[in-house]
């Protein structure tokens, strides 16, 4: 019980600062994400160096400032038609790691470069979606789209935690994740379905259908951005991510879900509401 009073008392702290950030706007949400964004990365080539893996470190950091940046709003639209600028600098940043290794290699270079273009993906790239996500379509509706991964999330962990701690059995993933179970992941999505539906109920954006689909949509992906993380750990021989927040491991353990909950929402929002 006392894990389970330390696991809710973080979601809670967690929710109510992301809530107050993503409400402020985009000036608040920037500096924010380029914080979080470096300590990731941090944790991440910390990972990284126990197992002796190298990366291109001030590369990494340039380029991560650069996609978060890249992700505001406010940008004009690229002159090249279908594009943006978050591609132009991931395609950017490829061309450098190849060509500074072809121009000083090292030790296994292809291993640096893939390390180092996988630690832009997984952490920039998907933080950049909360950036688009609190603005799609606009202003207002944004902060609405956005509370739904948000609340979705934290019903889902925090039922996915209750089903599993009293009914879990079946193991769902118990070479990546000992600990989760079938039934916890069935908990968490009946409990993220069930907010879901309120909130779009209530302000009456979604049917009961559309809201049971995206339910199953964030579910998973929080469920894959859980077990995403538990998986590069237990690759990278690592219990959690980092000591940054103490008592609950590093920013990577508290955002896993989120990195891509928000961009699914993201993705289903403008494939099955905006017209095109």
């Amino acid at each position: 019980m006392e894990s389970l009073s330390s696991r809710v008392l973080t979601s809670v702290v967690g929710f109510a600062i992301i809530s107050v950030v993503v409400w402020i706007g985009w000036w608040a949400m920037l500096p924010a994400l380029l914080f979080v964004s470096v300590m990731g990365l941090f944790e991440y080539i910390r990972m990284l160096d126990r197992n002796d893996i190298d990366v291109r470190r001030v590369s990494l950091g340039v380029f991560a400032v650069a996609l978060i940046l890249a992700s505001l709003p406010m940008w004009p639209q690229t002159p090249w038609p279908g594009g943006s600028w978050r591609e132009a600098v991931m395609t950017v940043a490829v061309a450098y790691l190849l060509v500074i290794e072809v121009i000083r290699p090292g030790e296994r270079p292809l291993e640096r470069i893939v390390y180092s273009v996988f630690g832009l993906l997984y952490i920039p790239w998907l933080l950049g979606y909360f950036l688009m996500l609190r603005y799609s379509p606009d202003a207002g509706d944004g902060l609405l789209y956005f509370a739904l991964p948000l609340l979705a999330t934290f019903a889902a962990d925090i039922g996915a935690y209750f089903v599993g701690y009293f009914f879990g059995r079946r193991k769902l993933a118990p070479e990546v994740s000992p600990g989760k179970t079938v039934e916890g992941a069935i908990g968490g999505l009946i409990a993220s379905f069930l907010i879901v539906l309120a909130l779009t109920t209530v302000t009456g954006i979604w049917s009961p259908l559309e809201a049971l689909l995206y339910s199953i949509l964030v579910a998973s992906a929080s469920q894959l951005g859980d077990l995403s993380e538990s998986l590069i750990k237990r690759s990278l021989k690592t219990k959690d991510s980092g000591n940054s927040l103490p008592g609950h491991g590093g920013f990577l353990d508290r955002i896993d879900s989120l990195l891509f909950a928000v961009p699914a929402t993201y993705l289903f929002l403008h494939i099955n509401i905006f017209p095109r």
